[in-house]
Order: structure tokens, then sequence, then C-alpha cells
């Protein structure tokens, strides 16, 4: 006896099989139950996606803010930041010569080539790189994906402001120092001793 013959014995003679179109009924039902439901897909560009306030959408500069520190550039793993930069002179009232700052020149993100990682935008110390939710900046050429400074700058309008503090949270580390420092009493400045006056042998006399 076949291994057919012996599954279809223990089947009670009627095989495995169902009965024939049972699956097409069931997509049909599907179909019907789908399209008896209010469609949710949103008409985009005429309708606007409602995206998370914190999305990464493109990266935003805010220049007054950059020192030229070049942590950015230097942290990219896709080394899509470019920096350009000169000294100039700042004469400071009371100080001995003038002190020497860093001017930005040229500040340009190549978005063919970022991965998104927000890596700059972690590591800037100074709060320069943001993320802003703008994501309509697509081009006809790869090469004017490469976005100066004026552009990105530009994007700061869209920056959505950060988060409220959490009351139940942990203060900031500058709140905490901050509170600290004003904890603490000025230690009292000690001054040394004048030193004792020998007298000279015969002084006296």
């Amino acid at each position: 006896m076949s291994d057919r013959s012996e599954r279809s014995e223990a089947g009670g003679g009627t095989g495995e099989r169902g009965v024939p179109g049972a699956g097409l009924v069931k997509g049909l039902a599907v179909t019907l139950k789908t399209m008896t439901r209010r469609s949710t897909t949103q008409q985009y560009p005429d309708v606007a996606p409602e995206l998370p306030p914190r999305s990464r959408g493109v990266i935003a500069l805010l220049e007054e803010n950059c020192t030229v520190c070049m942590l950015c550039a230097r942290e990219c793993p896709d080394w899509c930041i470019y920096i350009d930069s000169h000294k100039e002179e700042v004469a400071v009232p009371g100080a001995a010569r003038p002190r020497q700052r860093n001017v930005l020149d040229r500040f340009d993100i190549d978005f063919s080539l970022c991965m998104y990682c927000g890596i700059c935008v972690e590591v800037c110390p100074f709060d320069a790189l943001y993320w802003s939710p703008e994501f309509e900046y697509a081009e006809y050429d790869i090469k004017d994906l490469l976005h100066d400074k004026d552009h990105l700058g530009k994007w700061m309008g869209t920056v959505p402001p950060p988060p409220a503090h959490d009351p139940s949270g942990e203060p900031a580390k500058e709140e905490t120092a901050a509170a600290r420092k004003a904890a603490v009493p000025a230690a009292p400045v000690d001054r040394p001793a004048a030193p004792a006056v020998r007298p000279e042998p015969g002084a006296g006399a």
C-alpha cells in the first residue's frame, strides 16, 4: 500500500484537501472587508504628513554658536561635513594684547552621503546643530544636495522647541553645579603672617 493511500484512509477516505475554492472565498472576504473601511491614505503632497515633533528630517545650523571646533566633522562617520575658517584678532579692553578667534567661512553638509545618524548633533558642545523636521529638499541633480551654511541656517526656523523638563527627573548638570557653588560659602583668604623682625645686635645699647 502506498503512502498516499495510507494518508487517505487515515483521513476517512476524503483526503487532506478542503472544499474547492475555499481559499478564493477567504481572499474575496478580506477584499470586501477592506473595501468597506475608510481609507487612511494621506494624499501627499496635497496633505502634509503628520510627523513626530522630534523627527530627523534635516540638520539645521545656528551659525552664531559655532566655534569651528571641528568636532562634528571629525566624528562624522561619512565625512560629509566640510568646514573652513580663518583667524581674526579681537581687541579686548584692558588686555595686554588682542585675542584671536576662529571665524566660520564655510560649513557644508553633503546630504547625498549623510546617513542621519545624529552624531554631529550629539557631539556639538555649543548647540550649533539641531534636527529639523523638514524633509522636502529633493533635487534633480545629486550635486545640489550639498547645502551651505546659509541654506542650513534657514532651517533653524523650523526646529521645534526642546521638550519641557520633567519635574520628577534629575536636574540639569548646569543647575546642579550652580546650586552647589551657591551653597558653599567663600573660604576666607589666609594672608601670610608678617615675618618677625629680629633686633640687630647692639640695637638696645
